[in-house]
């Protein structure tokens, strides 16, 4: 079975740094696109940041210079290194498994979603 679960969300002040983690369980982290996506009241889930089976990784501009994603493949985690955060970062943050070896910005592109984890960023 198919699991991920997130974890590391918080309230944070305007500058802090945080780092998420997904745990993942039932396939290799390494197997498949995985990404995050972030999702605040009355909008869509958006992408943020993913990794391709091959390693390449790509971040939405909004997040760019800022968000890092990566992996472990020994512990089966993927991980978000958030710094620099704004205000505007706040929302609930999901890790996704996608159905291909590269990533898109697609959600239907992804199979698997974890139960989400909420970052609150206050000045």
């Amino acid at each position: 079975q198919v699991q991920l679960v997130e974890s590391g969300g918080g309230s944070v002040q305007v500058g802090d740094n945080l780092t998420l983690s997904c745990v993942v369980s039932g396939y290799s982290v390494r197997s498949n696109c995985m990404a995050w996506f972030r999702q605040t009241p009355g909008k869509e889930r958006e992408g943020v940041t993913h990794i391709a089976t091959f390693s390449r990784t790509a971040t939405a501009d909004s997040f760019l210079g800022r968000f890092t994603i990566s992996r472990d493949t020994a512990k089966n985690t993927l991980y978000l290194q958030m710094n620099s955060l704004k205000s505007e970062d706040t929302g609930t943050y999901f890790c996704a498994r996608g159905r291909y070896a590269g990533c898109t910005w697609n959600r239907d592109d992804y199979l698997d979603w974890g139960q989400g984890t909420q970052v609150t960023v206050s000045s």
